[in-house]
C-alpha cells in the first residue's frame, strides 16, 4: 500500500473542501463570534535558539543580557507566558509553524531523517493563506524546513520572496560565500570559505555548510536590511513578512568558538570566555533588529496597521562553546534544545498590534506554533481546514478571552537522542523517554507543573490513572511516519505492513 498516495490524495480533497470543525478543536470562522479586523500587515520575527530564560521581560533575573527594544514591545503589547515551539530543534518545529500541525501528523518530523523528508509542495502553510487572501508574502532569514530543500522550496510553500539561508546546515555559518535570493544563488564576495590544504573540509556536507576564513559581511545585517526594504517596497499592499533569523544559534562547524559575530562590541572587555561574549553580542544584533524594524514601520507610517509577533524556535542552545547556565539561559525551566521538558519547547512570544492588542497585557492560554495558521485563517477570514492541529488565539489578542476556545493537549515528539515524545495537558506534562532505543527500557516520567514547574520531582508512580491516560494520548496523537519509525530504529517498522 503507497500511503504517501493516500496521505498526499487526502490533503488535496482536505484543501479543496476546506472543512470545518473537526475533532481536534478547529472550527469555520462563520461558526464563531463575529470577529472584525481590518487587513493588517503581519510580521513574524522568528529566531534561532534563544530560551525563555534570555529575555528580562519574561525571566526578570536575567539582568546580564539587556534587550530594551523586545522588552519596549512587550510593554507595549501583550507576552504569552505558556507559548511553546513545535519541537525542541528547528526543521519539524517550524514545519509545525508552517502548517499548524503537530509533530504527530506532519510531514517533517526532525532535523535528520533517515530518508527525505519535505513539506509537500500541496500543502496548506500560513504563506498560502495571506497569498489567497491578496498578501504579499516574503521569507526573509533561514528556510531549513526538512531535506533536502529544493532551492526553491520557499516558493513552492507560498512565499513570493525569499532571501537566505536554504538548508539549516548552510545556516550555521554566520558569514556564508553566498546565499539565495528566489531561487537563485547569490554570491557574497567578502566571505571565503575555510580551506584546509586547499580543499574545503565540509565538501561532504549540505550545500554551504562550513566556517568562514575571511569574515567580512554578517547575514543578520544583510537580512535586516533587506528586511527594511520588503516592508518599503510593499509598505502600499498587505504584506506578510517571515523574518526568520539566524541568531543566536552557534555555527556547529567552528571549534571552540561558534558563536560568530563581527566583533564583541560591549562585551569586549568582560571577563567572560570567548564563546559568552559572541552569545551576548548575538541577542544585541536581535535587540537592535527589534528597534529598526519597529522604527522603520513608522517612519513608513504603517505601525499602527502591523501586527508583529516576536518568538523563538526552540529553547535555548548549548552549541559553538556557549553554555545555557552561563547566562541562565532557561531560566527556572529544566532542559534545553533537544530535551522535551519545558526548558526544550517553551519559549518567549510577543505580539504587538496597536489599538488591537491591549499594551501592557500578558496572557497565561496555552497555546504554540500550531496555533499561527488558524489565527491567520481567522484574520484573513477564511476558514480553518479540519487536518490542523491548531487553535486561533485571535480572541485573546483583541482580549475577547471568554470566547477563546482552548486545546485538549498538545503534544510532540522526538527521534534523535532515542526517541523521546511529552504531552501538556492542563497543568499535567508527561515525557517519554528511549521509545526507539532497543537497549533502554522506555521510561515515563510525570510532572504536575502548577507544584514543580522545574520538573524536578517524576510523580508517574502516584498517578497509575494519570498514566493510563496520557498513554492513550501518546497512541491518539502519533500517525505512524511513512520516512521512519519512531518506535525502531529500523528504518519504516510503523509502515511495513
Amino acid at each position: 500500500m503507497n500511503f504517501s498516495i493516500i496521505k498526499r490524495t487526502m490533503t488535496q480533497w482536505t484543501l479543496l473542501l476546506l472543512a470545518g470543525s473537526s475533532i481536534l478543536g478547529c472550527q469555520k470562522t462563520s461558526e464563531k463570534e463575529s470577529v472584525t479586523v481590518d487587513k493588517p500587515n503581519v510580521i513574524y520575527i522568528l529566531v534561532d535558539d534563544l530560551g525563555f530564560g534570555d529575555l528580562t521581560t519574561f525571566t526578570p533575573s536575567q539582568q546580564t543580557l539587556t534587550t530594551p527594544n523586545i522588552s519596549k514591545l512587550a510593554s507595549e503589547g501583550m507576552k504569552f507566558t505558556n507559548h511553546y515551539a513545535g519541537n525542541s530543534v528547528c526543521g519539524p518545529s517550524r514545519a509545525t509553524l508552517l502548517t499548524g500541525k503537530h509533530n504527530g501528523h506532519n510531514s517533517v518530523r526532525g532535523n535528520h531523517p533517515d530518508q527525505v523528508q519535505l513539506l509537500g509542495d500541496d500543502e496548506l502553510t500560513v504563506a498560502k493563506v495571506f497569498q489567497k487572501a491578496g498578501y504579499v508574502t516574503g521569507n526573509i532569514g533561514k528556510w531549513g524546513v526538512g531535506h533536502p530543500p529544493p532551492v526553491d522550496d520557499p516558493k513552492r510553500k507560498g512565499f513570493d520572496y525569499f532571501y537566505g539561508y536554504i538548508n539549516m546546515w548552510h545556516a550555521h555559518n554566520a558569514f556564508p560565500e553566498f546565499l539565495y535570493r528566489n531561487g537563485e544563488k547569490e554570491a557574497i564576495p567578502e566571505n571565503k570559505l575555510q580551506l584546509v590544504d586547499g580543499k574545503n573540509p565540509w565538501a561532504h556536507k549540505p550545500e554551504g555548510c562550513g566556517v568562514a576564513g575571511v569574515a567580512v559581511k554578517h547575514s543578520h545585517k544583510l537580512f535586516e536590511a533587506d528586511a527594511l526594504k520588503f516592508i518599503s517596497d510593499n509598505k502600499k499592499n498587505p504584506f506578510f513578512l517571515y523574518l526568520a533569523l539566524t541568531a543566536p544559534h552557534a555555527n556547529n562547524e567552528k571549534f571552540p568558538d561558534g558563536m560568530e559575530v563581527e566583533s564583541w562590541g560591549e562585551y569586549a572587555d568582560k571577563d567572560w570566555p570567548d564563546p559568552e561574549k559572541g552569545f551576548a553580542q548575538n541577542v544585541r544584533y536581535i535587540d537592535n533588529t527589534i528597534g529598526s524594524v519597529m522604527s522603520h514601520l513608522k517612519k513608513e507610517g504603517i505601525a499602527d496597521n502591523t501586527l508583529v509577533i516576536f518568538a523563538s524556535d526552540n529553547g535555548p542552545h548549548g552549541e559553538g562553546g556557549h553554555r545555557v547556565g552561563f547566562f541562565d539561559s532557561n531560566g527556572e525551566l529544566r532542559g534545553q534544545k533537544r530535551d522535551m521538558y519545558e526548558g526544550g519547547v517553551r519559549i518567549p512570544m510577543i505580539a504587538h498590534w496597536p489599538n488591537k492588542v491591549q499594551a501592557g497585557t500578558s496572557t497565561s492560554l496555552t497555546s504554540g506554533f500550531l496555533d499561527v495558521l488558524p489565527t491567520v485563517c481567522e484574520i484573513t477570514s477564511q476558514d480553518v481546514p479540519s487536518d490542523v492541529d491548531g487553535i486561533s488565539f485571535l480572541p485573546t489578542l483583541l482580549g475577547n478571552s471568554e470566547s477563546q476556545k482552548k486545546h485538549n493537549y498538545l503534544y510532540w515528539e522526538f527521534y534523535e537522542q532515542g526517541g523521546k515524545q511529552a504531552i501538556l495537558k492542563d497543568n499535567w506534562k508527561a515525557v517519554k523517554l528511549n521509545v526507539r532505543d532497543s537497549k533502554k527500557p522506555v521510561k515515563f516520567e510525570l510532572y504536575n507543573l502548577n507544584e514543580d514547574l522545574s520538573e524536578k520531582n517524576d510523580v508517574a508512580a502516584l498517578y497509575p490513572e494519570k498514566v493510563e491516560m496520557f498513554e492513550k494520548l501518546f497512541q491518539e496523537a502519533h500517525v505512524p511516519f511513512s520516512v521512519t519509525s519512531l518506535f525502531s530504529d529500523e528504518e519504516n517498522v510503523e509502515v511495513a505492513f
